[in-house]
């Protein structure tokens, strides 16, 4: 059954087991377009191998298509970007198919996904405790992230002192707050 158009799209999550440099794209509309969609996929990394696999069910006038990519993170940029997509009037599903991996691929899958998290772990023990990668491009130096933290600390000190010593608002202890049936 077709989707509501207002309805969120289901959201799937991929472990690097799932993930693949292999792809299977269906719904190729069969006009022997199989250059147009190499070169629509090329786009996002090298393609080492694009190819009809005709002993795939399919509908009618529609081609399944086999593309290996070099690298499994230009798969991935690759099926992002187009499942789901427009294609010579047809809505491309693109798919992983990790299936088709040696063992060695597998291995390398692997090891390239371990370096890039020990990477993520690396980077993010430099910084102090509560900042992101984004706000320390901001500052050239660590002072520069406390005099920051300490900035904010004065002006949130100052705008709750105005708020008290203005006559519009009153302060009332959390204790005698009363709901409007009490």
């Amino acid at each position: 059954m077709p989707r509501d158009r207002d309805e969120p799209p289901a959201v799937r999550v991929y472990t690097v087991c799932d993930e693949s440099k292999y792809l299977v794209v269906r719904n190729v509309p069969s006009l022997g377009c199989g250059d147009d969609l190499a070169n629509l996929f090329g786009t996002y990394g090298p393609v080492e191998e694009c190819k009809p696999m005709d002993a795939e069910d399919c509908e009618p006038y529609t081609d399944v298509f086999f593309i290996k990519f070099s690298q499994v993170s230009n798969a991935r940029f690759a099926k992002r970007k187009l499942d789901e997509s427009v294609f010579l009037g047809n809505r491309l599903q693109v798919t992983y198919a990790p299936h088709f991996e040696s063992l060695l691929d597998t291995k390398e899958k692997l090891e390239v996904r371990r370096k890039e998290v020990l990477g993520r772990i690396k980077s993010s023990a430099g910084r102090p405790e509560g900042t992101s990668q984004y706000s320390l491009a901001q500052g050239s130096s660590s002072g520069n992230h406390h005099q920051m933290n300490f900035n904010k600390r004065e002006y949130l000190k100052t705008n709750h002192a105005s708020h008290i010593e203005d006559p519009r608002f009153s302060h009332v202890p959390s204790n005698k707050v009363r709901g409007k049936n009490d």
